[in-house]
C-alpha cells in the first residue's frame, strides 16, 4: 500500500532523521551545549545565553524571532547521551504527540569527537503521513545546519 506517495517501508525509514558530524572540541565542551534543552533553535548560530526557564519539569526556550519551544528531558548521561521530547510550542503540552531528540557524543582518536543526533517519532505527530512528512521536512535540512551551528559554536568556544 502506498501513503502520501511512499510505500509503508519508506515511512517507516522517514520516521526518523539522522545526522552526524565532526567536531574539534573536547567532550566535556560539547556536552555543556548538547546538555541544554532546545540549543537547537536558533538562526544558525548557537545563542550563548539563551532565553531558557523551567516550569516544573519542562524546558521553554524562548527565541526571538521563532518563538517559544517546550522541551522535556528524558535522560542525560553526562557526557555521552543526551535525549529530549521535543514538545514543540506552547499550545502542546505533555499529551501531544511529540518527537524525541537523542544525541551522542563520541571522542575521535586523534581529538575532538562525533557528534550524532537522531530525532525519531515524526509518524506519531499526526495520522495522515502528508501531514507528518511536511513536519519532517524542515527538520531534515534543519539538521545540517544545527549540527554546523553546534560545530562553530563549539570550536569557538574551544579555542
Amino acid at each position: 500500500m502506498s501513503y502520501a506517495g511512499h510505500t509503508e517501508t519508506e515511512l517507516a525509514e522517514l520516521d526518523r532523521i539522522a545526522r552526524q558530524i565532526d567536531i574539534d572540541a573536547p567532550a566535556e565542551r560539547v556536552w555543556e551545549l548538547v546538555a541544554r534543552p532546545g540549543w537547537y533553535v536558533n538562526d544558525g548560530t548557537v545563542e550563548a545565553e539563551p532565553d531558557l526557564r523551567y516550569e516544573g519539569d519542562m524546558a521553554v526556550l524562548r527565541h526571538p524571532t521563532l518563538g517559544e519551544f517546550r522541551f522535556r528531558t528524558v535522560e542525560l548521561d553526562k557526557p555521552r547521551y543526551a535525549a529530549f521530547r521535543w514538545i514543540g510550542t506552547p499550545y502542546r503540552d505533555e499529551t501531544t504527540p511529540s518527537t524525541l531528540v537523542e544525541f551522542w557524543i563520541d571522542e575521535r582518536d586523534g581529538g575532538g569527537v562525533t557528534l550524532r543526533v537522531v530525532e525519531s517519532g515524526f509518524s506519531g505527530l499526526a495520522d495522515d503521513p502528508a501531514a507528518w512528512l511536511k513536519e519532517r521536512e524542515g527538520n531534515d535540512e534543519g539538521w545540517l545546519t544545527e549540527l554546523a551551528a553546534a560545530k562553530a559554536f563549539a570550536e569557538k568556544s574551544a579555542a
